[in-house]
């Protein structure tokens, strides 16, 4: 049976005829599936993005009329003072303790990608990176989510989005593992969309195989879609659920970086007293063209620009102190307002797209599988960070990169974000609360503290004070 004459027409219209060539050889099951991918997909749109017709903003412009963020700088955290903002950590750290005491936190988890890079064939939150445990990126998130709770004496929900290429393999793990001690309800998982990729010389959709479209993540930007359309098996969506549970401010993170402070009470604080609808984390570029995005002021309102679309003669420019004038690079670590993200749900759409060149491996015309040497396709992703000018009252608050970030994104033998990069900072972290509260390390010993042991430095030194521990060979400190 040949392909319906509707699908055909609408694919013949935008050059898009060649995905149901090989619809003869297939399956019923596999013809309803391709078809309801090639529906769901916007064409126009599509030809559009790959013409450049769609309305892009022009970063070089902006970036030559941007100035440095408002900001609470890491010397003035370290000093007590309020600095750029006009609270002190102090008075940060109440607010935000109040504001988990009450129950008042969540936790928003990003964890769509696969471990390819790392030659990981499974959702990257899968991937042992403890030191001396090999507990994987998901235990450690999610039971320092466990230690939060406990800490406060209140439930903190964790909404986790996955992809449709890790969301049925992190469900069941995360099941087997009983979600590392999260009440059922305290868990809640969502999938994000996808967008096609299409070959960079044509245009034309890639097919993965006869009967399916090669999709990918539409990025950390469908977040604010998916929150409102995925419904779980109740019906309800994350935001439903945010509102059940009386959660106003999320804590943002992506999966892939597990030093993170999951509900730093200084940072939620300095949200609150601000009443700003979206705060940043911030690191402090060692060099002008570190790959990190921008953190920028553009006409009054504050937005990232990419590394990739940043002038080297903006990136190189000095603050007049012997530091960058653009010094603030996004990590991707983020508090939001729920309110603020639930009036964004009218323009999930309105986030422009990022095109990303890529190695994208494809069944050709004749059926055969094709393994790119070199960039051959474009992606298309809407990231996070663009709802920045959308924000009231944005603000950046600076961290030392120690303490914050440490992504694991590269395999073994790159120069950093590898495993044993990751593990570095995991084990310096973990041995520097140790020596602060007075514990006794020896250099040749790795040590691994679990969240459920202490969540910080702060629940090391209550640890220490009540028992230090011996710490002669390697250890993993876990109750």
């Amino acid at each position: 049976m040949p392909a319906p004459s509707h699908l055909v027409d609408r694919l013949t219209a935008h050059g898009q005829h060649h995905s149901v060539m090989f619809w003869d050889s297939l399956t019923a099951a596999d013809q309803q599936a391709l078809a309801a991918q090639l529906n769901a997909i916007d064409l126009d749109e599509l030809s559009a993005l790959y013409k450049g017709d769609m309305d892009q903003p022009d970063w070089h412009e902006l970036a030559r009329r941007a100035e440095p963020p408002v900001a609470m700088r890491l010397a003035d955290r370290r000093s007590g003072q309020g600095g750029g903002l006009g609270v002190t950590p102090a008075e940060a750290k109440k607010l935000g303790k109040a504001a988990l005491d009450a129950g008042k936190v969540g936790v928003l988890l990003v964890a769509g990608g696969q471990g390819s890079r790392l030659g990981f064939e499974k959702p990257k939150g899968m991937f042992p990176i403890g030191p001396v445990s090999d507990a994987t990126l998901f235990q450690i998130h999610l039971e320092k989510a466990v230690a939060l709770a406990k800490r406060h004496g209140v439930g903190v929900p964790v909404y986790l989005m996955t992809s449709p290429v890790t969301h049925d393999d992190t469900i069941e793990f995360l099941n087997a593992n009983n979600r590392f001690g999260l009440a059922e309800d305290d868990l809640f998982i969502f999938c994000q969309g996808t967008m096609p990729a299409v070959d960079m010389a044509t245009g034309k959709l890639l097919l993965a195989e006869k009967g399916q479209l090669f999709l990918s993540p539409d990025g950390h930007g469908g977040t604010i879609a998916a929150l409102a359309s995925f419904k779980n098996a109740k019906g309800e969506g994350a935001i439903d659920h945010m509102r059940r549970r009386g959660v106003e401010n999320l804590f943002y993170l992506q999966v892939d970086n597990p030093i993170i402070p999951i509900g730093d009470a200084e940072l939620i604080g300095y949200h609150l007293a601000t009443k700003s609808e979206l705060t940043s984390v911030a690191v402090a570029k060692q060099e002008p063209q570190d790959k990190l995005g921008n953190f920028v002021m553009v006409d009054g309102k504050l937005c990232v620009i990419e590394y990739s679309d940043f002038p080297d003669d903006v990136a190189d420019q000095d603050d007049g102190r012997g530091g960058l004038r653009f010094w603030a690079g996004s990590i991707a670590v983020h508090v939001f307002g729920v309110a603020f993200l639930e009036r964004m749900l009218s323009m999930r759409d309105a986030l422009p797209f990022h095109i990303a060149k890529k190695k994208v491996p494809h069944i050709n015309e004749q059926g055969e599988q094709v393994e790119p040497a070199e960039n051959n396709a474009l992606k298309f992703e809407r990231f996070i960070f663009d709802l920045l000018p959308q924000a009231e009252r944005p603000i950046v608050v600076e961290y030392a990169e120690e303490e914050i970030f440490a992504p694991l994104k590269n395999a073994p033998g790159a120069a950093k974000d590898t495993p044993e990069y990751v593990q570095r900072f995991l084990t310096g972290q973990h041995r520097g609360w140790l020596e602060a509260a007075g514990a006794h390390v020896p250099q040749d010993v790795t040590v691994e503290i679990s969240p459920l042991w202490a969540l910080d430095a702060e629940g090391v030194a209550e640890r220490v004070a009540e028992q230090p521990p011996a710490l002669e060979k390697d250890t993993y400190l876990r109750d």
